[in-house]
């Protein structure tokens, strides 16, 4: 059979196309296959080559790869009411009309095969860690549930960074496992299991809830209640043990229950199966259903009210419980009724952004003009935020003998990491709406944070005024660096930064709010940036997704170069290169330590980056930035890297303060 695209002719499909009685389609996919570019002269075929792949063909609801050249395709027996047990979970997955992160392997590549014939976008990681990451960053890009399928054994080993960083996160994720087989082992095993792991505790003792598809009868219920779970905002695990995901189960019975009274056998066959109905349900009901807005008891909102009506300088903080639109507006709102002025937590920066009193991040990224006003307060009030020890710089940025009321969901998290005088348990807006009905306007001059004076200091800010730049003849300032890209950037761009000292240039790369921001650093690790940056951007494909990664954690993860390019992923990736481990680096120097342990050679990755496919470009100066800023907004023609070799001597404000409170 010969195919064509737009009417030009392709390869011929080798194999035998069975076909009874069923409709068949061709699906394409583009596969951008971007050759590297040479240093002198040009490929005959050019740099930016697009090969077009026959990749499937569907027979009814059967669809199969078609990528070997003497397969023989054959549909699913449509006649049959018997199914193996991981196509049916493949059904039931592909009803939730999400894509799927993984790594294949031999225990899970008939579900992960089947999903992609099915129309189901799968998208393969070089590391299972960043396989998860990328799960976790397109859940928390999309609001959605993030799927994840990874292999059993050395694989689940491999898994354990991402896994549990992606618990602590707060996203939807279902992270399904293959698994040893549970049956008696037959007679004719080769040998010992080589990938024997108790993954079941391995996960518990990681604090991950997981769930167990014991028998082939079970594996559709126990999938649907590892959804339901997950839904909630967690990350759990479901093990997919081998015998039972080839087992066969018998499908009509379900497709019955499904139909109407009455329909006939051709119609159960082809109606989708009830569990997979149900699980469409759930998570459609999932992502629909109103936030509970949970009220604060009276009694709270009148000590609270009592708090704020008694001071004349209030400060709030706000965290990413509050991010939500509504919830933003109705702050804002009690905000200007009382003269308060607004800061957040560091994940919620920008939340606040374009408001004429917005003071900023509080604590070690603060600037001046916001710390001014942040040292007057004379009461602080805390929405949807830990307030740890690191938002307040170990206290440092609170103001002396300012009453705190601590407003959260969670009882437990309210002075958990600091004090907290006054503690009103509820939702971050309708306790704002609260507040609101229970405190009158004020006049201007019972407003003075309001003044024209602040607002115009406020107004004339800029993070220029901050530092003196430190370049070198071979390095740039990473603070000038990131104002230089601030300004070369496009506007609707998201942020995903990994862990480092170059951490200390987030304040001065802004975005349209903390929806568009991602820092995946809640295990404290380095590395997880890059997968989380691919599946960021692959739920937001329509916007720019900048990876600020520094050289370590960017070789923990170098095969993801490979990744971003053949998944077409538009991604800009920053290297703060300071050839070193920066934050440890600077840690020893506190110490007064050798420190040349933490330092590396000068590698140049734009040529590595390139052989992948990459655009890029080596900056060493902020003139080499802006001849590269053509790099940065064409989206559309694929990856760039920027290898910017920055001043490994500028030590980031946190690192002291870091160091100081370990001590204590």
């Amino acid at each position: 059979m010969r195919a064509t695209r737009f009417g030009t002719p392709c390869a011929p499909v080798a194999g035998t196309l069975h076909r009874t009685g069923a409709w068949y389609r061709l699906r394409w996919r583009r596969t951008a296959h971007r050759m590297a570019r040479p240093r002198q002269g040009h490929s005959p075929d050019g740099p930016g080559r697009r090969i077009f792949f026959i990749t499937h063909i569907s027979f009814g609801e059967a669809e199969v790869s078609a990528f070997e050249p003497q397969a023989t395709i054959r549909p699913t027996d449509l006649s049959s009411s018997t199914l193996p047990v991981y196509e049916v979970l493949a059904r039931d997955l592909r009803a939730l009309d999400a894509p799927v992160f993984g790594l294949m392997s031999d225990d899970t590549m008939l579900l992960a095969s089947t999903l992609d014939a099915m129309g189901v976008p799968f998208h393969a990681a070089r590391h299972e860690n960043s396989a998860i990451a990328m799960a976790d960053g397109w859940a928390s890009a999309s609001g959605r549930l993030g799927l994840a399928l990874i292999g059993r054994g050395p694989a689940t080993a491999n898994s354990l960074h991402g896994a549990v960083s992606a618990s602590r996160t707060g996203s939807k994720l279902l992270l399904m496992y293959g698994d040893a087989p549970i049956g008696v082992p037959s007679p004719n095993e080769l040998g010992p299991d080589g990938k024997a792991l108790n993954a079941e505790a391995v996960l518990a003792a990681a604090g991950i809830r997981t769930f167990v598809a014991r028998s082939p009868g079970s594996a559709r219920e126990t999938l649907r209640l590892a959804i339901a779970h997950a839904q909630r905002g967690q990350a759990v695990a479901l093990l997919l043990p081998v015998d039972v995901q080839t087992a066969e189960i018998d499908c009509e019975a379900e497709a019955a229950d499904a139909l109407p009274a009455g329909a006939g056998a051709a119609d159960r066959r082809d109606t989708p199966s009830a569990a997979a109905a149900r699980i469409a349900a759930d998570a459609l009901a999932a992502a629909r259903r109103p936030r509970d807005l949970g009220r604060a008891s009276p009694a709270s909102i009148a000590t609270a009210a009592a708090v704020l009506q008694r001071s004349r300088k209030p400060l709030f903080v706000c965290g990413v419980g509050a991010r939500h639109a509504e919830t933003r507006e109705a702050i804002e709102r009690l905000a200007d009724r009382v003269g308060a002025v607004l800061a957040t937590s560091l994940k919620a920066k920008d939340l606040f952004r374009g408001h004429p009193f917005d003071v900023g991040v509080i604590g070690s990224f603060s600037h001046s003009a916001g710390r001014r006003l942040m040292d007057e307060a004379d009461c602080i009030v805390v929405f949807g935020a830990s307030f740890n020890q690191r938002t307040t710089s170990a206290g440092a940025a609170l103001a002396a003998g300012a009453p705190i009321v601590h407003v959260d969901r969670d009882r437990s998290h309210i002075g958990r990491w600091g004090p907290a005088d006054v503690a009103v348990v509820g939702d971050a807006r309708a306790v704002a709406e609260q507040l609101l009905d229970a405190l009158p306007e004020r006049a201007p001059a019972e407003k003075p944070f309001r003044s024209e004076d602040n607002r115009r200091r406020l107004a004339q800010f800029e993070w220029a005024q901050e530092f003196r730049p430190e370049h070198t003849p071979r390095t740039v300032d990473p603070r000038a660096l990131a104002l230089e890209l601030d300004r070369l950037l496009p506007a609707d761009r998201n942020l995903v930064f990994d862990s480092g000292n170059f951490v200390q240039t987030l304040p001065f790369l802004s975005t349209q709010g903390p929806e568009h921001l991602k820092l995946p650093w809640d295990f404290f690790s380095v590395g997880m940036a890059f997968g989380t940056a691919l599946g960021f951007a692959k739920a937001r494909s329509d916007e720019t997704t900048v990876l600020v990664i520094g050289d370590g954690g960017l070789l923990m993860t170098l095969g993801e170069l490979e990744t971003a390019v053949r998944e077409d992923v538009p991604l800009v990736v920053v290297v703060m290169n300071d050839c070193a481990y920066g934050a440890e680096m600077h840690f020893l120097r506190l110490e007064n330590m050798p420190v040349a342990q933490a330092m590396f050679p000068d590698v140049d990755y734009a040529p590595v980056a390139e052989a992948f496919g990459f655009r890029t470009a080596t900056i060493r100066t902020l003139a080499q930035l802006r001849e590269a800023a053509p790099l940065l907004r064409s989206r559309d023609e694929g990856p760039v890297l920027l290898d910017c070799k920055i001043n490994a001597a500028i030590c980031g404000p946190y690192i002291a303060e870091a160091a100081g409170h370990l001590k204590k």
